[in-house]
């Protein structure tokens, strides 16, 4: 299967670099030259053209904005007749809404597939797919999508994938902040993180914050997650504003969004487990 990959970021490389792995004919690009230069290091065919006859072209973008700007450019570029372009950007749900019925109409089509398990994920084929579009467009692109995604969950309708994906990013927001809380709170009590979460990751209370965040990321230092700060509050941004539009909302996510949002001194670029870090080592008097 012919498949091009656009943004060639963290998780775009790593998905590009997957596909080439599994034996796709894959080729990639992006407007930045050293990310370009990264994806030819790890052997991935780099190409301004890279949609041109591809049956499958995958976004990976920071934002709404970028998305849209690259779909502009996607029922020109000569991709294969019935093709689909699986976003998996996080964006409102309202781009892909907007961008579907176009695509379409011109015989390919829109998948707006947000993703959930970072680069490692992406490089093990292990990533959830969280999907919105139509069942006979996931279907054609399932061959280029079975080789990263050990999960592909068809939502609904265009935009599902993207509401679905607001709302796990929400829940990651919120639990890392109540675990970095519950282990401040056990280590000035005189139980360390560790003894800690052995306890809690056998328990009801645990998540994905304190079976693979605490322990791979945050209680190691190394920090090398692959999502930084300012996506994850670039996501919170996205989901509050949904919130704002349709309901759903309330005092709990705004404080969510308030620790995040406002009150963390951690840069967006580095990496968003540093913040739940800054709680979790606060000492008192420091909040």
């Amino acid at each position: 299967m012919q498949v091009a990959v656009i943004g060639l970021g963290a998780m775009g490389l790593a998905m590009a670099g997957r596909l080439a792995e599994r034996g796709e004919a894959v080729r990639g690009w992006d407007r930045d030259a050293a990310r370009r230069r990264a994806a030819e290091a790890a052997g991935v065919a780099v190409a301004e053209d890279a949609a041109t006859g591809a049956e499958v072209v995958i976004l990976s973008l920071p934002d709404d904005a970028a998305v849209r700007a690259v779909a502009a450019t996607l029922p020109a570029a000569g991709m294969m007749a019935g093709g689909v372009v699986v976003d998996t950007s996080t964006v409102a749900p309202e781009t892909p809404r907007a961008l579907a019925p176009g695509f379409s109409a011109t015989g390919l089509a829109w998948l707006d597939a947000p993703v959930s398990g970072g680069p490692q994920g992406a490089r093990a084929g292990r990533l959830t797919m969280m999907v919105g579009g139509e069942a006979e467009a996931l279907a054609r692109a399932m061959p280029a999508l079975e080789a990263i995604a050990a999960k592909v969950v068809h939502v609904g309708p265009s935009g599902a994938g993207a509401v679905a994906k607001l709302a796990n990013n929400l829940l990651v927001a919120a639990h890392l902040l109540t675990a970095a809380e519950a282990l401040r709170l056990a280590r000035r009590a005189g139980v360390e993180a560790g003894a800690a979460l052995a306890v809690i990751n056998g328990a009801s209370g645990r998540s994905a914050a304190t079976e693979v965040n605490f322990p791979r990321w945050i209680l190691t230092g190394s920090f090398d997650s692959g999502f930084t700060a300012g996506l994850m509050r670039k996501d919170l941004r996205l989901a509050l504003d949904l919130a704002g539009r349709v309901g759903g909302g309330g005092t709990l996510m705004e404080e969510v969004g308030r620790l995040w949002l406002q009150d963390s001194a951690v840069p967006d670029g580095e990496d968003f487990n540093r913040v739940a870090a800054e709680l979790w080592q606060a000492e008192p008097g420091d909040e």
